[in-house]
C-alpha cells in the first residue's frame, strides 16, 4: 500500500481463469484502488462478474473494438484488451482523477487502450468517432437521474454502429422494470437477460454480495 494525499491507495490483482483440457489458462490484472468517496476508484462486485463474463466469451471479443462506459478501474475493458480487444475506456468528462488513474492502471498493465473522456448525454467529437462492435457498463445502472443520459448515449452508439451490442451487469436494487421501460423508450431490446452468479466461479461469487443481473441490449430493428 502506497500513500496518495489523503486516501489510501491499493493494488488489487484481479485474477480470471479456466480449465482447457487438464490445463488451466489464465491472466492477471493489476487494479488500483483509492478508498475514498469517488465510485470511480474502485472495483465493484459487477466490475468483477462483467470481467468473468468477458473471459468466458473471449473468443467473441477477441479482435473487436470494444468501448467501456463509466470504466472507472476499468477491469471489464482490460480483461477484453487483454484477450485481443481494440479497447477504449471511457468515464465522465468532468472526473479527472478517475481518467488518470485509468491511464496508470493501462501503464501497470502495458496496455495500449484509448482513454477518452465521456459524458452521458453529451455530443462532442469523442462520441461521434466510436465506433465499438461491443459496449461494457459495470453498475453503471446505479443513480436513476443518470439512466436517461446513459441510455440515450448507448442508443445513439448502437445505432451508428447496427451490429453493436450493449453488455451490463448492474444490482437489481429497484426491479428491472425500470430498465424495460427505457429500452422500450430508446428502441432496444433485450438479447440475453443473466443472473449474474449463474457463471461465476464458486470461489469467486463466496466474496461477492447482491442481487446482480447482466444484460445484453442491442437496437430493436423496425
Amino acid at each position: 500500500m502506497t500513500g496518495t494525499g489523503a486516501f489510501p491507495e491499493t493494488r488489487a490483482l484481479a485474477d480470471v481463469s479456466s480449465r482447457r483440457g487438464g490445463d488451466r489458462i489464465s491472466l492477471r490484472v493489476i487494479i488500483l484502488e483509492r478508498m475514498e468517496e469517488n465510485y470511480g476508484m474502485f472495483v465493484w462486485p459487477c466490475s468483477i462478474i462483467l470481467a468473468e463474463y468477458v473471459w468466458q466469451q473471449r473468443s467473441r471479443f477477441s479482435g473487436k473494438n470494444v468501448v467501456e462506459l463509466g470504466a472507472g478501474t476499468s477491469l471489464p475493458g482490460l480483461v477484453a484488451a487483454k484477450i485481443g480487444a481494440d479497447v477504449v475506456l471511457t468515464d465522465d468528462f468532468h472526473k479527472h482523477e478517475v481518467l488518470e488513474n485509468i491511464r496508470r492502471i493501462c501503464n501497470l498493465n502495458k496496455l495500449d487502450c484509448k482513454i477518452v473522456g465521456l459524458t452521458w448525454g453529451e455530443w462532442d467529437a469523442s462520441l461521434f468517432e466510436l465506433q465499438p462492435h461491443i459496449i461494457l457498463g459495470a453498475d453503471v445502472l446505479y443513480d436513476s437521474t443518470d439512466f436517461d443520459d446513459l441510455f440515450a448515449t448507448v442508443a445513439f452508439l448502437l445505432q451508428n454502429s447496427r451490429e453493436c451490442v450493449f453488455i451490463t451487469t448492474y444490482h437489481n436494487r429497484s426491479g428491472h422494470h425500470l430498465i424495460e421501460f427505457l429500452m422500450v423508450k430508446w428502441g432496444l431490446k433485450c438479447l440475453k437477460l443473466l443472473d449474474g452468479f449463474s457463471f461465476i466461479p464458486a470461489y469467486k461469487a463466496s466474496s461477492l454480495q447482491g442481487n446482480i443481473q447482466l444484460v445484453e441490449i442491442a437496437i430493436e430493428e423496425k
